[in-house]
């Protein structure tokens, strides 16, 4: 049986990833922050670990209790967007900068050298969700400023990582506008939908792809 660890699953698409992950009959590792959600995954058959990605000490703790683990899959989901009006025009208070980077870039960059070694142990994937909202290439908004730059920033970060962990495969994923908490509910696709397709492209991805950039729909996006 193949062993996934979603890191931040207290819903959306974390919670969705476990969802199908089960019901693919992998066992599943999961993470989330808040102890309902802990016990919601519990009931799910997910293996739940109380995890805080800005705290190292946390992420600390989660690679002592996951030590011998070999992973065949690690997702790193958590993320945050930061306050509404993010625009050149304003710039972000120095307490909204810290709490968007230090979940969406800093607890991924601490995550990586706990987890990769689990993931290169499977010779896995470890999958990062990011945003289109990342790509400089494709930038054409000044719209979500600051929630851009951190993505970007976690680009580059994969990029990098994936360089020193050859047995794993590194990806940044682009999940597409998504119908949860932070897409909202016009957002243009499902939670189903979505990690429908990431599952599906993740599942393609070979050696040679560690270190790319793709959507949901499997499209190389422009770093």
């Amino acid at each position: 049986m193949p062993t996934a660890l979603i890191l931040g699953a207290s819903r959306g698409i974390g919670r969705e990833f476990v969802r199908q992950l089960l019901a693919a009959n992998w066992r599943v590792i999961a993470t989330a922050r808040d102890d309902v959600s802990l016990a919601e995954l519990r009931t799910a058959a997910a293996e739940s670990f109380k995890l805080d990605v800005a705290n190292p000490d946390s992420l600390a703790g989660l690679g002592w209790q996951l030590d011998g683990e070999k992973l065949d899959l690690a997702v790193y989901v958590a993320g945050v967007y930061g306050p509404e009006g993010q625009s050149p025009k304003s710039p972000p208070t120095a307490k909204d900068f810290d709490a968007v980077m230090h979940t969406n870039v800093l607890g991924a960059m601490q995550a990586i050298p706990t987890i990769a070694p689990m993931v290169e142990a499977a010779q896995g994937k470890f999958a990062f969700i990011s945003s289109g909202m990342g790509s400089i290439g494709e930038t054409d908004s000044t719209y979500g400023w600051l929630y851009r730059t951190s993505k970007a920033a976690l680009n580059m970060a994969v990029k990098s990582a994936s360089l020193d962990y050859p047995s794993a495969t590194f990806v940044a994923m682009c999940p597409g506008w998504v119908r949860t908490d932070m897409g909202g509910p016009n957002a243009s696709i499902s939670v189903d939908e979505s990690v429908s397709g990431l599952l599906t492209v993740i599942s393609g991805l070979k050696q040679e792809d560690s270190g790319t950039y793709r959507n949901y729909a499997g499209r190389a996006l422009a770093w």
